[in-house]
């Protein structure tokens, strides 16, 4: 939502224009929400990379210290992980998708004023 946020704020005057020019809102910002959900999924996505490497997760840990084939530990470890990832990644685009909604208006106006005041 900050990336979001930001970048509305940054780049109103293109958002407007491309308005001006015939977009609709969802196409006049659709680079920023596609940033901005990239920007949301880069946490979980770099955890998921160093599982294994560098931490071992506590539920996988726990399964094989309770004697559990550590094969089936690191199947189901991997499936918490995908997800959780998953719904990061559903939380996001509704997230953004709802914001994107309230930035404008039923007559397509970009209304920053919606947004908390830039500080």
């Amino acid at each position: 939502m900050e990336k979001l946020s930001e970048a509305a704020w940054r780049e109103k005057d293109v958002i407007e224009a491309r308005l001006m020019l015939g977009q609709t809102p969802k196409e006049a910002m659709s680079d920023i929400a596609k940033s901005s959900i990239r920007s949301a999924l880069i946490p979980i996505i770099n955890s998921m990379s160093i599982v294994g490497l560098v931490s071992l997760p506590g539920m996988m840990t726990g399964q094989i210290l309770a004697g559990a084939d550590p094969a089936e530990a690191v199947k189901y470890q991997i499936l918490i992980l995908f997800m959780i990832a998953a719904g990061v990644g559903f939380g996001s685009i509704a997230a953004i998708k709802l914001a994107l909604h309230r930035l404008f208006d039923e007559r397509h106006r970009l209304r920053l004023d919606r947004l908390t005041t830039k500080s």
